[in-house]
């Protein structure tokens, strides 16, 4: 069986940390990295710095939070700041591509063997989802202050005594490893090595685990979170114990399940819609989904007998890396011209316009799209 390292190239950010700018490996590797995400849109990155004890500490917070009675995770919902702190419970989000046209298309355009479970039911997305804000408050008054929230702590005790030490801890570490990418990615690029990440200096980054209850949610072939892309900037995953995430390669269109390799400090990153915005889509959000499938149920059935006293429950290990809200998004000329040469090589792809606005906008628009914000 496959792994992503067969599929995505591996990006080794130990060599970014460890040798000169200027070196030949160096400028390689970044290279590498934004050649990724203009081909595929995602990347897998190795970094020596990521530990799985704290991956598997968060898992096992995050699990026992969500594992708590309905009544009790109700009074972490935010719905009046558009549940962008909190929590939000199933069948609350609606996945964007059961009635947007040009995402319809492209299920449309790919073979069918290669398509996403159907959305066009529109039904919301049955995983709950808790944001916990990892960005720097900006140093002035915000237009977008809803998306810029403080964070909300669990009331249990024994969930809040180590809620906010195990959060920061594991959060760093992709917030770490995402802001080198964004490094990377710009080097590659021929911009200077700190635009992008400049550009998300004030962001209002997330910590976004997802929760899927496979007791409830179980039967093969449910839809847990519907194809679609990610509204931020760049977001990047950790390992989850379950299997189910499915990404799909720009350049094929084909479906690649994700499956890290079996060892090894990875973790994986995929490009959304504010990076697209910024390069004038030379550089397009990687569409995904999250489903039951047949190596979920295995994973399900041998998780019962090694950990009968764990919830059943699958978390996502994600992290949503954000351009500050009050940054102007507009294309970058150069990177225009080359996304217009690249795309025009490409077949049935739609010509999209990205218009100058604030980022703050860009993600309004799009939680009204997703019925997180009326």
């Amino acid at each position: 069986m496959s792994t992503l390292s067969d599929t995505l190239p591996v990006i080794d950010l130990d060599v970014f940390l460890s040798q000169p700018t200027q070196s030949t490996r160096v400028q390689e590797e970044c290279n590498k990295a934004a050649d990724a995400l203009i081909t595929y849109g995602a990347l897998l990155v190795h970094d020596s710095r990521v530990s799985e004890e704290d991956n598997d500490t968060f898992l096992d917070l995050i699990e026992d939070y969500f594992a708590q009675p309905i009544e009790d995770l109700q009074k972490d919902e935010r719905p009046e700041i558009h549940y962008q702190v909190g929590v939000t419970l199933e069948n609350t989000e609606k996945p964007k591509c059961a009635v947007d046209e040009p995402c319809l298309d492209i299920i449309a355009n790919l073979d069918p063997a290669e398509r996403p479970l159907d959305v066009s039911g529109h039904h919301p997305d049955p995983k709950c989802r808790f944001f916990w804000k990892m960005g720097s408050p900006p140093p002035y008054e915000t237009e977008y202050p809803a998306l810029n929230a403080p964070n909300v702590v669990p009331r249990a005790p024994r969930i809040s005594e180590k809620w906010e030490s195990t959060m920061e801890k594991w959060g760093h570490s992709m917030k770490n490893a995402v802001e080198n990418i964004a490094e990377m990615t710009a080097i590659g690029l021929g911009l200077p090595r700190e635009f992008i990440k400049d550009a998300g200096k004030y962001g209002p980054h997330l910590l976004g685990p997802t929760a899927s209850d496979l007791v409830k949610y179980g039967q093969k072939d449910t839809i847990l979170a519907g194809f679609h892309t990610d509204l931020n900037c760049l977001t990047i995953h950790g390992r989850s114990r379950y299997p189910g995430l499915n990404i799909w390669a720009r350049n094929t269109g084909k479906r690649i399940p994700v499956r890290f390799p079996p060892t090894g400090r990875y973790l994986l990153v995929q490009a959304g819609k504010q990076i697209e915005h910024l390069t004038g889509g030379l550089i397009k959000a990687g569409f995904h989904e999250v489903v039951v499938n047949e190596a979920t149920l295995q994973t399900l059935e041998r998780r019962k007998v090694s950990h009968p006293d764990r919830p059943n429950i699958r978390i996502s290990s994600t992290f949503f890396w954000h351009l500050s809200s009050d940054y102007e998004l507009v294309p970058i000329p150069k990177l225009s011209e080359r996304a217009n040469a690249f795309n025009s090589s490409q077949t049935a792809n739609q010509h999209t316009a990205y218009e100058r606005m604030k980022v703050g906008q860009q993600v309004q628009n799009e939680l009204k799209h997703i019925a997180l914000m009326a």
